[in-house]
């Protein structure tokens, strides 16, 4: 028989996709692409289901005969190693982001002497609005806790944007943009303890407690579905911070990083011109291991956040620290700085990969902001934190809106500062 190609993601099986099966199978053997996570993530949100899910999903498919990883979104490796006689697709993708891909497969395919079958695409089938609809429904704390480790296997560099309101977090959810290379979105949330205290008119001493924030986390938790890593400061003592782990995984949050200081916190952009205190290293190791031993899932992520760099000590006293932490459990390494070239984190990071080239590394480019994604990512970062962006872009623009209302004694003038009331209610989930 001859052997019929078909790519998919398979995170939704909808009656178009069974149509186009069957359709192949009438042709031949039907060998599935099953597209990895990471060749998915780049254009489209990671899959709800994980490949081992979704591949036993399509190995149950009547009329499937095998199934195999699509490492990339392009067809072209797997034709060229496959060599299937027939390709078949929706004719959907002559326009869009897929218009390429098929001018490269029509190519591709006469170069083997196979043919591609373009099927009409199922009226009345959305895929978008599928999505959507999930999405409206959300997710699980077991699903979203998850997600994190996820996406850190699937992506180069993971972004993740500060998020300290719900409003905050619905745009971090929603908005995606569209370039060349695919499709750009946030990837999840930082909660930040900066950010939480400064909407409170609050020093960033920790004077917020858990307690409170986690109050605050509820209403992003309640209106979003992506990853969620938590700032939680100093982790407090070794018996507090047990719980604080608890709690957090309990909910769902995929991470906390905790940073290496002791007594009064100081914000770390100070860096030197407040008194910094490193905690000592055994100190820091034993609740590192204390967080991990405490953990109920092997998901959730206790990340060390280096602050050598902040006190004005070395690349080497950084190092040292990384290596001890990573050896007492710590699942990831947060490396601060303030300086704005860079070069110490750049060190830094070219020395952690010599040894160890899979912890997950992150980094908070808010003073070294010159640096893209991808020059981060090529130093050897995983995850990228826009730590508190959102906050300090909103500050200037309800000041200047209030502003605007004194000098005019209306309100008139300021409405051009202003979004729509009709739009910000449809923003909403659940006004309509």
């Amino acid at each position: 028989m001859k052997t019929v190609y078909l790519g998919m993601t398979a995170d939704i099986i909808h009656p178009g996709i069974v149509n186009i099966v069957h359709q192949a199978s009438l042709r031949g053997e039907v060998l599935v692409g099953l597209l990895t996570d990471s060749a998915i993530a780049k254009y489209k949100r990671l899959p709800y289901l994980s490949y081992e899910q979704r591949k036993q999903v399509v190995e149950s498919m009547r009329d499937v005969s095998r199934v195999v990883p699509q490492e990339e979104w392009s067809y072209i490796p797997n034709l060229r190693k496959y060599k299937p006689d027939m390709i078949i697709h929706g004719d959907d993708w002559k326009t869009g982001i897929l218009s390429k891909e098929r001018e490269d497969v029509y190519r591709v395919m006469a170069e083997l002497g196979g043919e591609v079958i373009e099927i009409p695409y199922t009226q009345g089938i959305n895929s978008t609005a599928f999505n959507e609809s999930v999405a409206s429904i959300g997710t699980t704390p077991d699903l979203r806790l998850k997600t994190l480790r996820r996406l850190i296997a699937a992506k180069p560099v993971v972004r993740i944007m500060e998020a300290h309101s719900g409003l905050s977090g619905l745009i971090i959810e929603r908005l995606e943009i569209v370039k060349e290379d695919g499709i750009h979105r946030f990837d999840g949330m930082w909660s930040s303890s900066l950010t939480d205290s400064a909407s409170k008119g609050k020093p960033d001493i920790e004077a917020v407690d858990i307690t409170t924030r986690l109050q605050d986390l509820t209403q992003i938790l309640e209106c979003t579905t992506k990853p969620i890593i938590y700032d939680g400061d100093t982790g407090g003592i070794p018996e507090h911070f047990v719980f604080t782990v608890r709690t957090l995984e309990r909910n769902g949050v995929s991470a906390v990083i905790i940073e290496d200081k002791r007594g009064l916190k100081k914000n770390s952009l100070f860096g030197t011109e407040v008194k910094q205190h490193l905690a000592p290293l055994e100190e820091f190791c034993e609740k590192i291991s204390a967080g991990k031993k405490a953990q109920v899932t092997r998901e959730f992520m206790i990340i060390a956040r280096l602050e050598s760099l902040i006190a004005g000590k070395t690349v080497d006293d950084a190092l040292e620290r990384a290596l001890a932490y990573v050896g007492s459990g710590a699942d990831g390494i947060m490396i601060h700085s303030k300086e704005k070239s860079g070069e110490d984190i750049r060190e830094f990071c070219r020395r952690f990969r010599r040894e160890y080239r899979d912890i997950p590394l992150i980094l908070v480019p808010t003073t070294y902001n010159k640096y893209t994604e991808a020059e981060l990512a090529s130093w050897g970062a995983n995850i990228v934190i826009y730590a508190n962006h959102l906050l300090r872009a909103s500050y200037p623009a309800m000041l200047q809106a209030a502003k605007s209302v004194l000098e005019h004694e209306r309100a008139l003038e300021a409405d051009a500062l202003c979004m729509p009331i009709k739009d910000i209610l449809e923003l909403i989930p659940g006004t309509k």
